[in-house]
């Protein structure tokens, strides 16, 4: 049962899902879960494996659907239960059980790492995996150009799409599309990148889902001004509103001065993991 568990949550995590495992860790007297029993809940609500059951189970589950409710960095927590409506003790919530033993389990948030979908192969792309994995996150490539979405070129990527943008956005849907963090449009032809906003936004709207990083992936996109308000203007003329369009990245990349490929990818990555991290990347340090 552990092991099942344990797969399904990982698999819930691949597809950018948070997850809670709950897991019981001590017990003493009768008690309906042993020692090893664990269930995890993905944040769509889903759940796998068991605690023990009856009013035990339930009890956890629904602080599982309320820690998914309440964070998106890591966290932990501890939960001891008596199993009986008259239990007492130190930080032991009782129950209305006849069991009469005691349960504490380990309960913690997991947090997918992102996954940065990379919609452009050229040097920036290339710069930007050689970063993601050195951190050990998970990247995967979009381009037109078979030779620019190959294993020779990204041999560390989860997935290549050597596609036209119509194909890739016929063979993903929302629930799919989510189990990108972020999504960086870098092509070396504006029109593509216009189309893979166009498809994106589409998706989202539809599912009334904004590019935030919560309810579907951020979206970033490399270029100036000119092209921004050009992409603007197109969105917005295909009956896109303009909240959504106030949530993607443009121009990408924390402003360190960037001009290289390589220092470009530095300051996109800093950018994702302030993000990722929920943390404002200029604000003071414990010396200001």
């Amino acid at each position: 049962m552990t092991a099942a568990v344990m797969a399904w949550a990982l698999m819930q995590l691949s597809a950018g899902q948070r997850v809670v495992l709950a897991s019981v860790v001590q017990t003493s007297g009768s008690v309906p879960g042993k020692i090893g029993a664990r269930l995890a809940m993905s944040a769509d609500s889903q759940w796998q494996g068991t605690v023990g059951g009856a009013g035990l189970e339930m009890k956890v589950l629904s602080r599982c659907k309320e820690l998914l409710e309440e964070h998106t960095k890591p966290h932990g927590e501890i939960l001891r239960y008596g199993l009986h409506k008259g239990a007492k003790g130190y930080e032991v919530t009782p129950l209305d059980s006849l069991c009469g033993g005691q349960v504490t389990l380990a309960v913690e948030v997991l947090i997918p790492m992102p996954h940065v979908l990379l919609m452009g192969g050229g040097h920036c792309g290339q710069a930007i995996a050689h970063s993601l994995d050195a951190l050990g996150w998970n990247h995967s490539v979009h381009d037109t150009r078979p030779e620019f979405a190959n294993l020779e070129k990204y041999p560390n990527a989860k997935h290549h799409f050597p596609v036209t943008v119509e194909s890739f956005f016929d063979s993903e849907n929302f629930e799919s599309i989510c189990r990108f963090s972020d999504i960086l449009l870098l092509g070396h032809d504006w029109s593509e990148d216009q189309d893979r906003l166009l498809g994106l936004l589409h998706l989202f709207s539809e599912k009334k889902a904004i590019p935030d990083g919560r309810s579907a992936p951020r979206i970033g996109v490399i270029g100036s001004r000119s092209k921004w308000q050009a992409f603007e203007k197109e969105c917005i003329n295909n009956g896109l509103e303009k909240h959504l369009l106030d949530k993607v990245i443009c121009p990408i990349g924390l402003n360190i001065g960037a001009e290289s490929p390589e220092e470009i990818a530095v300051a996109v990555v800093a950018q994702i993991m302030a993000l990722f991290k929920e943390t404002d990347a200029e604000s003071p340090t414990w010396r200001d």
